[in-house]
């Protein structure tokens, strides 16, 4: 595959690194305005670093856009005369809405938004994707390219809005939670570090243990309970002080906030 990144600033270059480390390029353009920065990724020999966007275009198929959305409307401008039917144009810019693009650039394109979250730096990432009608031919694509650094779902684009906040801002959630059992670990005599490790690491084999096995969360919460033991006592403690609740006030109040920003 022929891929340029336009817009290597953190997520392009953390997609970037994503797809340089499975092999998944032939060849790649990497663009920003100061090259400086970016300029160490010529050592894989396949990727040439540029500031000009249209050269970027011409050379490649797969068209990732990682700009800041002030600039994504310009760029598509001063691109979008280079398009041809081989180009799959594959943005990642928040609340850039797919019938907005098409304005620019044409309904006759192959069109996808996609919305990675912050753990595609590790290659973890959730990434929500949707497109236009003719873009829909290319999906199987763009899922190919983001499974490289994580997990992806197709979805209807008017729910990227609720999908920015369970898998974007979920981030943060799962990270409160951590940080809440590792305060826990610290109360009942673990170190900060130790605390830490304890919280990330079972964290992380709860969430794997569901998908791999798929199973509900109940199922592997029966596993761990038993009559009268300490497990259920916790679980219902924390139920009494609302933690279930809270949670999903908390998500619902994010999305009612990132509505409002977007009527804005």
């Amino acid at each position: 595959m022929k891929i340029a990144i336009i817009g290597a600033g953190n997520l392009g270059l953390a997609i970037a690194k994503g797809i340089l480390h499975s092999n998944g390029a032939t060849t790649m353009y990497l663009t920003k305005r100061n090259i400086k920065s970016i300029q160490e990724f010529e050592k894989y020999g396949n990727v040439t670093v540029t500031s000009d966007n249209q050269e970027a275009v011409k050379n490649s198929d797969i068209l990732i856009f990682a700009v800041q959305p002030g600039h994504f409307a310009s760029i598509l401008q001063e691109t979008k005369d280079l398009l041809t039917e081989k180009h799959v144009v594959i943005s990642t810019i928040t609340g850039f809405k797919i019938p907005r693009i098409e304005e620019i650039i044409g309904s006759d394109k192959y069109i996808i938004r996609s919305m990675p979250n912050t753990a595609i730096s590790v290659g973890k990432s959730m990434t929500c994707i949707c497109s236009n009608e003719l873009g829909k031919k290319r999906v199987d694509l763009a899922k190919a390219i983001f499974n490289r650094m994580g997990h992806t779902m197709e979805i209807p684009e008017d729910q990227m809005q609720a999908a920015t906040v369970i898998c974007a801002s979920g981030i943060a959630f799962w990270m409160r939670l951590i940080r809440a059992t590792t305060q826990g670990a610290i109360q009942l005599g673990f170190d900060a570090k130790e605390a830490q490790e304890l919280a990330m690491h079972t964290c992380n084999g709860a969430a794997s243990l569901l998908i791999e096995s798929g199973s509900h969360p109940e199922e592997e919460i029966d596993r761990v309970t038993t009559p009268k033991g300490c497990t259920i006592e916790g679980l219902n403690e924390m139920e009494h002080q609302g933690l279930s609740s809270s949670l999903i006030r908390g998500i619902v109040s994010s999305f009612e906030k990132i509505s409002e920003i977007r009527k804005g």
